[in-house]
């Protein structure tokens, strides 16, 4: 396979750049007779789309999805099903330049090394965050599987922008992430993450950030060591979103200044049911899941495409050179990268799910 598919019974491929004619996706593998609308889509598109407020960019997407195949009288019919938004607002006039004088921190120059600089550079092309867009399409369809069949509740929410570091919260208080512009949970910290992220963007600069991931009602079981670990796919979906610098699970990082004895999670009956009493496993032992809430956290860089004045290099006459980015951009990414984050778990878990013969290849029959 490409780099352009993903999952192996649920299989997303993802098509289109940033400044060409749409983005979109197929999907392959998805159960017939579940209920279907462009709706289902668009909900999610919404949550992800560029002007959404002050904080992001100006480029006015609507981002309107067509369901093109797969769907019949409102139900999958275990067909393919292509999905895909037209790009309409796209000034290219600013990217000329990338094509020779790659910008810091983007891939135009280890693109061009790759395609002989027969790639789309505009915008970014097929490295642009727009193509995130497909990811999402896809992820609607998965989060839906999942929700209807197995009761499964993926919610993502910013834990940390420019420094400024959430609280931890309740769940409740996590699923009311939405109702401030940055999707934190904890409204304190999001007042200074706003006002962090407006400073920025004054100074024609960016700020980074993280995102936890809480994934509730996980069957125990999902996962096939030793090289396809549950924790191993999910890490490398996440990873293919653009910006995405590290992912943790559980404790991550905070492992390596604990003892055995505090980071071991005891095991014990709660109605019958084998719990742990503590979650630093994140939700998963031996690359498989234990039915606790699988908890995972992804470290996003500042937005590479700043303001501010940069060394690059000219590859005409191979001359250091300086450059000013223009164009329409985010300072912080991290709050339309919450339903992105959501769309990968989602599409890693339906997989594995479907492999694992929880979903049933149809839904709901006809006949």
């Amino acid at each position: 396979m490409t780099g352009n598919v993903f999952g192996n019974r649920f299989v997303l491929t993802s098509f289109g750049e940033s400044h060409g004619k749409c983005v979109g996706c197929v999907i392959d593998g998805c159960p017939a007779g579940l209920l279907l609308s462009e709706k289902d889509i668009q909900k999610e598109l919404d949550r992800r789309r560029p002007g959404q407020s002050d904080l992001t960019t100006t480029r006015s997407e609507i981002d309107e999805v067509e369901i093109l195949s797969g769907v019949f009288e409102d139900y999958t019919t275990g067909a393919p099903i292509c999905m895909i938004i037209w790009n309409k607002d796209v000034d290219s006039t600013m990217y000329k330049y990338v094509k020779y004088e790659p910008r810091p921190g983007h891939a135009d120059y280890t693109a061009g090394i790759r395609y002989g600089g027969f790639n789309d550079y505009r915008g970014g092309g097929r490295f642009s965050g727009r193509i995130t867009a497909s990811y999402v399409m896809g992820g609607a369809i998965a989060k839906k599987i999942l929700r209807e069949i197995l009761k499964i509740e993926i919610l993502a929410h910013t834990t940390e922008i420019g420094g400024i570091k959430a609280e931890t919260k309740s769940l409740d208080e996590i699923r009311q992430a939405e109702s401030n512009p940055v999707r934190c949970a904890d409204s304190e910290a999001a007042k200074r993450m706003i006002a962090r992220t407006r400073e920025a963007q004054a100074e024609k600069d960016s700020v980074g950030g993280a995102i936890q991931c809480v994934v509730l009602n996980v069957p125990a079981g999902l996962g096939d060591p030793v090289f396809n670990t549950l924790e191993g796919d999910l890490s490398k979906a996440l990873y293919a979103i653009p910006a995405v610098k590290s992912v943790e699970f559980g404790s991550g990082v905070d492992a390596a200044r604990m003892m055995g004895s505090q980071h071991n999670d005891p095991f014990a009956l709660r109605e019958g049911k084998i719990v742990t009493i503590s979650n630093y496993a994140g939700g998963i032992l031996g690359g498989i899941s234990n039915g606790m809430p699988i908890i995972c956290r992804v470290t996003i860089k500042p937005t590479a495409s700043i303001g501010k004045s940069q060394q690059t290099v000219n590859l005409k006459n191979m001359k250091e050179t300086r450059i000013n980015i223009e164009g329409r951009h985010d300072p912080c990414i991290i709050p339309r990268a919450i339903p992105v984050v959501e769309a990968m778990v989602a599409l890693v878990l339906v997989d594995y799910a479907i492999q694992a013969n929880l979903v049933p290849r149809v839904l709901e029959r006809k006949i």
